[in-house]
């Protein structure tokens, strides 16, 4: 009887009988070597991979442009860091970009002030449009589709990889942006992937629209855009800064 059963389910698993055309097939044929992928270089922990656009790298301020009109942008470096100036209105990059890789890294205040959105707040907008939450929530609550890794009053985090305030933190975002059909309905929506810290926390996340304070999101068609980086009143810094356009 364990002969038979042994048989039987030796046949039942057993692989279907191939086609006279896949006898014949060849490793070979399924094997494409045009074209040949860019040769990169990695990056190290302080360095941008070889083929990436550097927005800011600790020494000036040349990829960047005030929000508000265009001037100089009025932030501060010290130490190789970028820092919010309080009350002087964001900045925003002087190229404009479509999909993207994009690393960047940000610390909260070592000096706690305030709670919830008051504390440590700054926020990175893709394409001007789309803002990337920057908060300090380690050890702070808020609402949920408004803190750190947030798609802000969209899409709430996977998980809360906050660092206690004053350490750096890294987001690395994959961003597909949003395609418009003539008549400027949406064709397809922008889509976010976010890794906060090495952990997952948008996972090539559908946009439905701007990213907004009130009311609900919509679209406006548009092209290419500058990234921004918010003033919200808070010391937040910034440094190492690159995009890989894809």
């Amino acid at each position: 009887m364990q002969r038979i059963t042994k048989l039987f389910l030796c046949a039942a698993f057993a692989a279907p009988a191939l086609s006279a055309a896949a006898q014949d097939a060849k490793p070979q044929d399924t094997e494409v070597w045009e074209p040949v992928p860019p040769k990169v270089t990695p990056g190290t922990a302080t360095t941008a991979p070889s083929d990436a656009i550097v927005l800011f790298d600790g020494k000036n301020l040349d990829s960047w442009v005030s929000d508000k009109d265009g001037s100089a942008a009025p932030w501060t470096i010290k130490d190789g860091a970028l820092t919010v100036a309080p009350g002087k209105g964001g900045i925003k990059t002087k190229a404009s970009f479509g999909d993207f890789q994009l690393h960047i890294e940000w610390r909260a205040p070592s000096v706690v002030k305030g709670e919830g959105q008051g504390r440590g707040n700054s926020g990175i907008f893709l394409q001007e449009q789309y803002e990337l939450q920057v908060l300090d929530n380690y050890n702070n609550r808020t609402y949920s589709n408004g803190q750190a890794g947030s798609l802000y009053k969209q899409a709430i985090p996977l998980a809360n990889a906050c660092l206690p305030p004053g350490q750096w933190q890294t987001y690395d975002v994959i961003y597909t942006a949003p395609r418009f059909k003539a008549d400027g309905t949406v064709e397809s929506p922008a889509r976010v992937t976010v890794i906060h810290n090495g952990v997952l926390v948008q996972n090539n996340y559908a946009l439905l629209g701007k990213t907004l304070y009130i009311g609900k999101p919509f679209y406006e068609k548009h092209g290419d855009l500058p990234i921004a980086l918010q003033d919200h009143g808070d010391l937040v810094s910034y440094r190492n800064i690159w995009l890989r356009k894809l």
